[in-house]
């Protein structure tokens, strides 16, 4: 049969057998007279037992040894079935980030560790806010590990007062301008450190960001806020940071 005939019946395509061919899976037929490889039924029974083992998970690095050794394929099925599990896990994973997603409304883009701390944001929230916080959040997840996001989103899962609070004071942020007062500002920055005062010190304990976290999320407020609200981030990073240093020197002094 031709080649064109083989990989008909296997269910490949010519361009699979060259392949084959290639890395030595399967030996080079004889000719024609007209040059055409001419493969018989021993080619085929290879062929397929070559898509048999590959669909089972064995790389085609290692089927040379185990399509010539039987005992060998013995040995792969452990490892392949521990593959098989974890893909399994992973799949099953995903499908429940997915059932979450459909549950909450949160974006697909958002870390899991946040999912079910999500909102969706109202309608009076500007599209770029939605936008910058977001990407903040992807951004301080990433930086954080799986670890650290998991211990950031329970520190967000706050009482609805304070929730409410948050929310004043985020309206206040959204409003910054070019045309509010200087004293406006400070006096947010101020309300805003109060508020997070207490989270600051209970993570404490949570893993630290990696030391390029501060520019890197510097160049995002430059990017994506005006830039009084840049400004007022900056001043409470700042603020918080100096405290959260002075916080550590008292306790280390205890």
């Amino acid at each position: 049969m031709l080649s064109s005939e083989l990989a008909d019946l296997a269910g490949v395509t010519v361009r699979t057998l060259r392949h084959y061919h290639q890395i030595g899976l399967l030996a080079e037929p004889p000719r024609t007279s007209g040059d055409y490889r001419q493969y018989d039924v021993g080619h085929l029974v290879r062929v397929l037992r070559i898509t048999r083992l590959t669909a089972l998970g064995v790389p085609l690095s290692v089927l040379p040894e185990v399509l010539d050794d039987p005992t060998a394929a013995d040995e792969l099925l452990d490892q392949l079935d521990h593959q098989a599990a974890a893909e399994i896990e992973r799949l099953t994973a995903r499908r429940a980030s997915i059932d979450v997603l459909r549950s909450t409304g949160a974006p697909p883009d958002l870390p899991p560790e946040f999912f079910a701390w999500y909102a969706e944001p109202g309608p009076v929230v500007p599209e770029d806010m939605v936008r910058y916080e977001r990407e903040q959040l992807i951004l301080i997840a990433h930086l954080l590990g799986e670890e650290g996001a998991t211990g950031l989103a329970a520190l967000l899962d706050v009482p609805k007062d304070t929730r409410e609070a948050t929310a004043v004071l985020t309206a206040r942020f959204y409003d910054l301008d070019a045309d509010t007062p200087d004293h406006e500002v400070e006096a947010l920055i101020e309300e805003w450190v109060e508020q997070i005062r207490p989270l600051v010190e209970t993570a404490e304990g949570m893993p630290s960001l990696d030391p390029l976290a501060p520019a890197l999320l510097d160049q995002l407020g430059a990017r994506g806020l005006r830039p009084v609200q840049h400004r007022a981030v900056r001043v409470l990073q700042q603020r918080l940071a100096s405290e959260q240093a002075a916080h550590r020197r008292c306790r280390r002094q205890k």
